[in-house]
């Protein structure tokens, strides 16, 4: 594993900031260690200093993944997401958007989201903005990916015991304004990732 070079960086940083802006920041400064992002066979992985050193002891031939993929580099040298980072996403995220239940098997098959499956989005969303997208269903107890103070917050009480799911991400293809006026069979946000993803692509995944 190597470090990420100035132009790969940036890359990552401006993929990122468009769902969670500037609380990228939170996931380099954190409380329990100092984490970091490094590249392993195209693939951008995000790890703690501490398990760094672990992975360093192993031959880079031998070594298949160390932390959690974020995403990976194309040919092109374009980063792409994977669904793999959506745990990190989901808490940090500034715009969301939530299916109806009819819609969702849909989204976790791939397919946009239509208009019609469109059950709650963010105030103030603009077009192309990069959005979570969540489930409308209600859950007991506190989510894995909650993070440590939020999390805290479910267990003493202090917060509903309520999360949404989130099932993947994309981007809006249409403002928070255009979404109330569209046809019922327009597509509001485009597919990138959904949790679907890790039965479809369970080979691939890393």
């Amino acid at each position: 594993m190597r470090p990420l070079t100035e132009v790969e960086t940036r890359a990552v940083f401006e993929k990122l900031g468009k769902y969670i802006g500037e609380n990228i920041q939170l996931l380099v400064d954190r409380p329990d260690g100092t984490y970091c992002f490094r590249l392993h066979r195209d693939r951008v992985y995000y790890l703690s200093e501490k398990l760094l050193k672990l992975a360093a002891s192993v031959p880079r031939e031998s070594l298949v993944a160390s932390g959690t993929c974020f995403g990976k580099f194309t040919k092109s040298q374009k980063f792409r997401l994977s669904i793999t980072a959506l745990d990190f996403l989901a808490p940090y995220a500034k715009y969301k958007v939530w299916v109806k239940p009819g819609s969702e098997q849909s989204f976790l098959y791939g397919n946009h989201v239509l208009k019609s499956g469109l059950g709650r989005i963010t105030e103030n969303t603009a077009q192309y903005q990069g959005v979570v997208v969540y489930s409308m269903a209600d859950v007991p107890l506190v989510s894995a990916w909650a993070p440590p103070g939020l999390r805290e917050g479910y267990e003493t009480g202090e917060l509903p015991h309520v999360l949404f799911i989130p099932q993947g991400f994309g981007v809006a293809a249409k403002s928070t304004q255009e979404c109330r006026k569209v046809d019922p069979l327009a597509i509001v946000v485009f597919h990138q990732a959904d949790v679907g993803e890790y039965v479809r692509n369970e080979d691939t995944l890393t």
